[in-house]
């Protein structure tokens, strides 16, 4: 897919200064603005994917496990809570690309959402650190879930926004090792934290909003006030939301692979927490948590190198598909250890198989995804559906670990990780118009 980028679109402010065109297909070296905005996509992607990494699988499981500790209880609880809350992102995130897209103002279209999300988003977090029933708790993660998706959205459409098609891999690289970071630094942080959630909480949400804010300040977007919008029609923009696997096979094999790669990995590491202390048979829930930013430090050891290495290569070589589908393949590969191994050891051994084909994953599936949008007029509402493949598997990882656990057992996660994982890889090779 080619896109273009008029003088008074916000995308063509890097182009305007140097840089090669959106759409061109020459390499591009990364210097000037593009080079100060790659770097600062990294502490930005962290501030938002800190927060998955340290509430749901750690800080959440901890304050509902709270309120009943019964393994039952525990578990249908928390499944609670995120289903309700997962279905919340999946709806935020594509309104609040498509409001991005919309929006004319002097900041440009991203940068209002981004900052306002992330003020918002504290608050609720700080109405979390004060809920002690199981309904506060999920009021208040619904409204964390819509208020930060209202960043991750518009934060998501800088690269197609921005970069040039031939950065993007490097782009996406950076945000992979972002995700990845964020994730695992969450993790620790949820685990140094985890007596004192409330505090936890606070600490976060202010991360996040300075981050974001400092990002927007030193990289700031081009105008949007002169922006023409065609007429807003209400049927129209829900259609939007469908789409049509016949007129866009690429992006529904792209938004199926990344679905099923990210539901198979994330419903099994977001549920590290309980099976360290249940499958495993650790027991003590505070042992437990220990061993949880363990295993995700094991997994960043073998996500980064893969991250560096994969996003490059990508872009030198000018192919995407054949390293998203030989990592699907090695997360479902990884997923077969602690199934056969049920110990510390094999938990440990899963972290670092599937962090090194989930690393390179992320280094290339969202510069992918960037080639394979619908339309070219409406870039934040279509990575905001394609960010449902990727949110959505992990706000609801627990729903659906808990699920599986209590229909099959702990020992029922591994097998349908590694079916979906495989299935995705699948998906990647029926994409005709990327290589």
């Amino acid at each position: 897919m080619t896109t273009t980028s008029s003088p008074s679109e916000p995308g063509a402010a890097l182009a305007a200064e140097g840089v090669a065109e959106l759409d061109s297909q020459e390499r591009v070296k990364i210097r000037g603005p593009l080079r100060k905005l790659l770097l600062w996509l990294l502490p930005a992607n962290i501030s938002v994917f800190i927060l998955w990494g340290a509430i749901p699988g750690i800080l959440l499981a901890r304050q509902v496990a709270e309120i009943d500790p019964s393994e039952t209880a525990k578990v249908a609880n928390l499944a609670l809570v995120t289903t309700i809350g997962a279905f919340a992102a999946m709806i935020a995130q594509p309104v609040a690309g498509a409001v991005s897209d919309r929006t004319r103002s002097r900041f440009g279209r991203r940068a209002p959402w981004m900052v306002g999300g992330a003020l918002i988003g504290g608050l609720a977090l700080i109405g979390m650190a004060f809920s002690n029933t199981i309904l506060m708790i999920a009021i208040a993660w619904t409204m964390v879930q819509i208020a930060y998706n209202f960043v991750q959205g518009p934060l998501s459409a800088i690269l197609p926004d921005r970069v040039p098609v031939r950065a993007r891999g490097t782009f996406a690289a950076i945000g992979g090792a972002a995700t990845m970071i964020g994730a695992i630094g969450g993790q620790v942080v949820g685990a140094s934290l985890a007596q004192n959630v409330g505090a936890a909480y606070v600490g976060l949400a202010g991360f996040t909003l300075v981050v974001i804010t400092l990002f927007v300040v030193f990289n700031p977007d081009r105008s949007s006030k002169e922006q023409v919008n065609t007429p807003f029609r209400l049927l129209d923009f829900l259609r939007t939301f469908w789409v049509n696997p016949i007129k866009h096979p690429d992006f529904f094999w792209a938004f199926a692979g990344r679905l099923l790669l990210f539901t198979g990995y994330f419903g099994v590491t977001g549920y590290n927490l309980f099976l360290l202390q249940d499958y495993v048979g650790l027991g003590d829930i505070d042992e437990a948590t220990g061993y949880v930013p363990v295993l995700g430090l094991l997994g960043l050891a073998g996500t980064l190198p893969a991250i560096l290495i994969s996003g490059p290569i990508s872009d030198r070589i000018g192919r995407r598909k054949i390293f998203v589908f030989i990592s699907s393949v090695i997360v479902g590969l990884g997923l077969v250890v602690p199934w056969v191994m049920p110990t510390v050891g094999g938990m440990m051994l899963m972290s670092v198989i599937i962090g090194v084909g989930f690393g390179a994953f992320m280094s290339v599936d969202q510069a992918l995804m960037t080639e394979v949008l619908p339309s070219a007029d409406s870039y934040a509402k279509d990575l905001g559906v394609v960010n449902i493949a990727a949110t959505l598997p992990q706000t609801l990882a627990p729903a659906v670990g808990g699920a599986i656990v209590l229909a099959f057992g702990y020992a029922g996660l591994f097998p349908v990780g590694i079916v979906l994982s495989v299935v995705g890889a699948f998906c990647v090779f029926m994409i005709k118009a990327v290589k």
